[in-house]
């Protein structure tokens, strides 16, 4: 059987609203056995956040079915890092990520400054931010998604958030989330799955397609969420595969 790997804005959900054909597909998931993780680069809010999203929407999916880019970043600084220290802009996903790897949070000569999504955001911490990446600090941000879909419309998103960062540090943030591959790896890692035998869901081209085709997954792209049918041809990598939305699929 296939593995699966899916986004979530604008493939299960727009808002707080499943989207027609999303719950029959993740049920049949489920009752075919399949193995599946919702992959997202929204780092704001944790697995157990998400699940309860779901439930609230009729669908019972546990806690280890999710992978965001907090986690992965998470994963990616104990890699380098183990035990290290961050100064923080982000939700609470991401710093229960960092804690649940060893990860001490704080704004006294951290190893890291660590960036995610997040509404709370203003002068005073990007002026904290740049003072210790020039003394030091190295820059990491969760993904590069300059914007995000939500109920009442396109919000800014982390890659908006890093550059006026980047632009008085002159450093670039590392990015971990999509289409980072390193972020598609821990997934599959996590699922012991082979990409050959795996497929990518997502709504975006230069995320979830882009991770999907670097893997060396099959990759379909559903129009669901922020991509037009038009502007596909765009991109001079394509997707396996074009649907409306994961009411026309079928678990293989």
């Amino acid at each position: 059987m296939k593995t699966y790997i899916l986004d979530m804005d604008g493939v299960i959900y727009r808002g707080n609203q499943l989207i027609p054909g999303a719950g029959e597909f993740i049920e049949r998931l489920q009752a075919g056995g399949h193995q599946f993780l919702f992959l997202t680069n929204n780092s704001k809010i944790t697995p157990r956040d998400f699940q309860r999203k779901l439930e609230r929407m009729g669908l019972n999916v546990p806690e280890e079915h999710y992978f965001t880019s907090a986690m992965a970043t998470a994963a990616f600084l104990h890699s380098q890092k183990p035990g290290g220290s961050a100064f923080v802009i982000g939700e609470a996903g991401l710093s229960h990520a960092l804690y649940e790897v060893g990860y001490s949070i704080t704004e006294v000569d951290p190893g890291y400054v660590v960036l995610g999504d997040t509404p709370s955001y203003d002068y005073a911490k990007i002026d904290r931010a740049v003072r210790l990446i020039l003394g030091g600090a190295r820059f990491v941000a969760t993904n590069p998604d300059v914007s995000g879909p939500e109920e009442e419309g396109i919000h800014p998103a982390c890659g908006a958030l890093a550059a006026p960062i980047e632009r008085v540090t002159g450093r670039e943030a590392y990015y971990v989330g999509k289409p980072n591959p390193l972020m598609m790896r821990e997934a599959l890692r996590r699922l012991e799955a082979h990409s050959e035998s795996s497929v990518m869901i997502g709504d975006r081209m230069d995320t979830d397609i882009l991770s999907g085709i670097g893997a060396g997954m099959q990759t379909i792209l559903v129009l669901s969420g922020v991509t037009t049918r038009e502007a596909v041809a765009r991109y001079s990598y394509q997707p396996h595969r074009v649907v409306e939305s994961l009411a026309d699929l079928v678990p293989e």
